[in-house]
């Protein structure tokens, strides 16, 4: 007989998210709890053959990651502007105001 733990999968929109508990036998990897979680299905944009970045209660991981009782694998979306250029867009800016003020 094979052991069993519940888990959790998340994926979240700005608009919707979704979380559901998954009972999956021990030793069971990220990627697997996802696959057998069905949120695929869910979400018309997911597409785990992508690759998709993942994590554990916000620390990343790899989909081999073994599992233990209790956790919550999170399904992360690809940054649609990169944080660093929004920092310099934004020093940009700010430079350039100081600039006009100045002037």
């Amino acid at each position: 007989m094979t052991d069993s733990m519940t888990i959790e999968v998340a994926y979240a929109l700005p608009e919707r998210q979704r979380i559901c508990a998954v009972t999956v036998p021990e030793g069971t990897t990220a990627s697997e709890a996802i696959v057998l979680s069905g949120i695929e299905d869910e979400f018309d944009e997911l597409n785990l053959a992508d690759g998709p970045k993942l994590g554990i209660f916000g620390k990343a991981i790899k989909g081999d990651q073994v599992l233990k009782p209790g956790e919550r694998v999170e399904i992360y979306r690809a940054l649609k502007i990169d944080p660093k250029e929004v920092r310099k867009r934004r020093a940009a800016e700010a430079k350039e105001r100081r600039a006009e003020k100045g002037a």
